[in-house]
């Protein structure tokens, strides 16, 4: 190699424990010194990457690629084939996720070529993302709102990944939103509209209750499904998806900021808002032993924000007013627990119904997330 010449960029399959070993700790190298960066638990990371523990990947395939230079590894994605998308959608379409790299399209291009080739040779017409790995856990792309670290469950990533997948031929697919509630004062006039729609409309607003757990979370599949299907993107979970989900919901989730909507005694509507867990995960660098656990069960005292994850309603039930009472009940429930900080996320850029019911509310957009795509 002569003097000054840039070492060669190799892109590899992830192989063993090693390779991914590796795949999990480069983001700690791409955000080191950046405040907004949360460092995502280990062990959480490494069970989702897991095809033996992970029910996503039973209806999956995925492939790990790294990009090395001199030996150091300066770039990550997966490479996705949904067959659960696929056939709900009838759509050849496969995804890339994980995605990390640094500064130099010279890394970022090639990495992506070789998830674009993968995919390809499994027959897949275009590549969209990022999703990791799908609708159902972390998507999109930050390109405006890096004033603030992400709350659970939400992406981050440095400004210049949106110029990489530019330069590796993506080009917009859809437009997520978050948007940000931190008056803890409803206005007077939806409380008294809400409150009349409830009696006309004969609709229960209550929390889950745990004492049922396993009943309530098959009532929550039902109305998550129904009122879901229609939605861009949108892949349906299976039976072991959600109960994992749910599982994994019950030890972060606050029962009085998980509501059902019923209508005469049937549930048609339901809303997750969890205590936004990245602000105590901050402190922990990726780790809960040997002394994570204890940081967390210390620094989550201090929480002050809740993330609304899901609202929907089945069909036939919208233009109700439900959902703006299910948003009214989690306004006024997160700051008698303790949050009195809401973010409302993600949005689809064109949902303009619940746009619009946020704004009424004073919700103030403040972050945008991207999803891109390239034909094959």
């Amino acid at each position: 190699m002569h003097l000054g010449m840039r070492p060669e960029v190799q892109i590899v399959p992830v192989k063993d424990r090693h390779g991914l070993r590796r795949f999990l700790r480069l983001p700690w190298r791409i955000y080191q010194g950046d405040p907004m960066w949360v460092p995502p638990l280990l062990l959480v990371q490494s069970a989702l990457l897991d095809s033996r523990k992970h029910p996503f990947h039973r209806h999956a395939e995925v492939c790990y690629f790294l990009a090395r230079t001199a030996g150091d590894v300066v770039g990550r994605v997966a490479a996705i084939v949904n067959h659960q998308y696929v056939q709900f959608h009838h759509e050849a379409t496969g995804f890339f996720g994980f995605f990390e790299s640094v500064d130099d399209p010279e890394v970022a291009v090639p990495l992506l070529r070789a998830a674009e080739q993968w995919v390809a040779e499994r027959g897949m017409r275009q590549l969209r993302g990022p999703m990791s790995f799908s609708t159902n856990e972390e998507c999109g792309l930050l390109v405006e709102g890096f004033h603030s670290p992400p709350t659970i469950m939400m992406p981050y990533n440095r400004p210049y990944y949106a110029h990489l997948l530019q330069a590796a031929g993506y080009a917009k697919s859809k437009d997520l939103l978050a948007y940000l509630l931190d008056d803890t004062v409803p206005p007077e006039r939806l409380v008294r509209g809400v409150a009349r729609l409830q009696r006309e409309k004969q609709i229960i607003i209550r929390p889950i209750n745990l004492r049922c757990f396993r009943q309530e979370v098959e009532r929550l599949r039902d109305i998550y499904h129904s009122a879901w299907e229609k939605n861009w993107g949108f892949t349906p979970m299976t039976e072991a998806e959600f109960a994992y989900f749910a599982e994994q919901m019950r030890w972060v989730a606050h029962p009085n900021l998980c509501l059902i909507a019923e209508v005469r005694g049937e549930p048609v509507g339901f809303a997750l808002a969890l205590p936004d867990y990245h602000q105590a995960l901050r402190y922990l660098d990726g780790r809960l032993l040997p002394l994570g656990l204890l940081k967390l069960l210390w620094y989550r005292r201090r929480i002050t924000t809740a993330r609304v994850l899901l609202l929907g309603l089945k069909p036939g039930f919208r233009r109700m007013g439900i959902d703006a009472m299910l948003y009214l009940r989690l306004w006024e429930e997160a700051p008698k627990n303790g949050y009195p900080i809401v973010e409302c996320s993600w949005i689809l850029e064109d949902n303009w119904p619940m746009r619009r019911a946020l704004e009424r509310m004073n919700a103030r957009l403040y972050k945008t997330y991207r999803i891109y795509e390239k034909a094959l």
